[in-house]
């Protein structure tokens, strides 16, 4: 069977669609570039195209309705947490006040936006369990670097330079070694027991004077949760070692259980997944680190401070006077992770959204999440393989690997033939300790409808699989780009745009 191919004349280039003189002018030319800028810095040619203003709002809006998100369907994307974002959060973060505030402005003008800071600091630390966090990281990944360059420096300033293994499980997020990795640590790989879990007596057996930090996702990559986590951590303690929480997969959690009473020490939060902030696609993440007690004073700079009461009762509620602390004020911080303070704009979103639900709300939200990720699983497992059956968190592990033995049909043709129902695929092959998985995560924010829909087309799917499995090995039919070499498309991307030869 031939492999589709991506056809231009159905999706011409903005500059295929150009012509000579067809450009909307409603400005005369008037003086030549080089009386504004230096002829060095101008170009001898740009072939930008001559498009009306008609022409130019089809294309791009023609493109916006080829793109898949959340607003369109369901986007059960495991261990991303593709949830719905309220548009209330867009609402408050595009505020004139907050979007056109200057990132230099003073303190004295900024109280708004300090206190927004503030109290989103204050309400992660409570809700997590830890001492303090800093917003400064700009995503999640960027936050695991933050935590282990944390580590490293409370480490060295012990004397503890021997210090330099990290243990991650294979359950954990493929970012993890990488970031250990990155801060010059040794990375000791932790494969998982029988029940997809860490299990206490093997991690005894690589804990030493060397451990440095041991890394974990509670729950895990597989949807389980940890249930050991005490004696883990008590063991990784005893060793003279640091907690580490990756915090992806905190919506399953959140206002149940905290990572700082489960004896973690370091934590980051991707508020782009738990607290609803739009992500994907290269954007703008939110990656606040948090730290247990003794860690504070190396959090990245700078952090908002906010001054009590004059009347001087340290228990009343702060003043309107916030401010941000310099480098003096936490001598051994690591300094900051980036320039300017945050995403700022998301720290407004994930305040709004907080403040929205409560903390009630927020216990909900988990728990519709395991809700909804368990009745998939068990409607799921009725005809695809689930490796661990039993009770999962926010989102669960399928795999197709017998049905890839009997029709040859495999997990990347299970997430293709769902393109073409209008659901986005889960993610595939991941973790990587699960053959031809499926990772699945519904997410709070789906109906029943629309969760029985998702189940009736992936039963459908492996049905005709059986039935006739090129008809789905072929899929996908109705997208604007079918099925296509994955391979040469990640090593010989053809991203440039090259006007034709005249």
């Amino acid at each position: 069977m031939s492999t589709p191919t991506f056809d231009r004349t159905q999706s011409p280039l903005i500059f295929d669609l150009g012509q000579d003189g067809r450009a909307n002018k409603y400005v005369e030319d008037a003086r030549p570039m080089t009386d504004f800028l230096p002829k060095s810095l101008l170009r001898d040619e740009l072939p930008l195209p001559d498009n009306s203003e008609l022409d130019v709002m089809r294309h791009f809006t023609k493109l916006s309705q080829r793109t898949f998100g959340i607003d369109l369907g369901f986007y059960p994307l495991g261990s991303c947490t593709m949830k719905y974002n309220p548009r209330i959060n867009d609402a408050m973060a595009t505020k004139r006040e907050f979007a056109q505030l200057h990132p230099y402005t003073p303190d004295e003008l900024a109280q708004g936006a300090l206190q927004v800071m503030y109290e989103l600091e204050r309400s992660l630390s409570s809700l997590f369990g830890m001492a303090a966090f800093s917003l400064n990281p700009s995503a999640g990944a960027h936050a695991e670097l933050a935590a282990l360059l944390i580590a490293k420096k409370y480490f060295k300033d012990r004397g503890e330079t021997k210090r330099d293994k990290v243990i991650v499980p294979d359950t954990a997020h493929g970012t993890n070694p990488a970031s250990a990795a990155m801060c010059g640590f040794k990375v000791i790989s932790l494969p998982s027991d029988q029940r997809g879990r860490v299990s206490v007596e093997e991690i005894k057996k690589v804990l030493g004077d060397d451990t440095a930090v041991c890394m974990m996702t509670n729950p895990n990559t597989l949807g389980l949760f940890e249930d050991h986590i005490h004696e883990i951590a008590q063991a990784v303690h005893d060793a003279g070692g640091l907690m580490y929480y990756d915090g992806a997969n905190a919506n399953a959690i959140m206002g149940n259980v905290r990572p700082g009473d489960m004896g973690f020490d370091l934590m980051h939060l991707n508020t782009h997944k738990t607290f609803t902030i739009p992500h994907g696609g290269g954007g703008a993440g939110h990656g606040p680190v948090g730290v247990a007690a003794h860690l504070v004073d190396y959090l990245p700079t700078p952090v908002v401070r906010a001054t009590p009461k004059s009347n001087g009762d340290i228990n009343a509620a702060p003043s309107d006077r916030y401010t941000f602390s310099l480098d003096f004020d936490l001598p051994k911080s690591i300094g900051p992770m980036r320039s300017f303070w945050s995403n700022f704009a998301h720290a407004v979103r994930a305040l709004a959204y907080i403040y929205a639900n409560g903390v009630g709300g927020l216990k909900k939200v988990s728990q519709l999440a395991v809700l909804n990720a368990n009745y998939i699983r068990v409607k799921v497992a009725e005809f695809l393989d689930t490796p661990y059956p039993e009770i999962c968190r926010h989102e669960f592990v399928a795999s197709a690997q017998e049905l890839k033995k009997e029709t040859g049909v495999k997990a990347l043709d299970l997430a293709k033939a769902l393109l073409d129902h209008g659901m986005m695929a889960p993610t595939m092959y991941f973790p990587l300790i699960v053959p031809e998985c499926l990772m699945i995560e519904p997410t709070e924010t789906e109906s029943k409808e629309t969760l029985d829909q998702f189940i009736g087309v992936l039963r459908e799917i492996v049905e005709e699989a059986k039935r006739n499995p090129e008809a789905v090995m072929a899929a996908p039919v109705t997208t604007v780009v079918g099925r296509v070499d994955e391979t040469r498309a990640a090593r010989n991307p053809d991203l440039k745009w090259e006007p034709a030869q005249a």
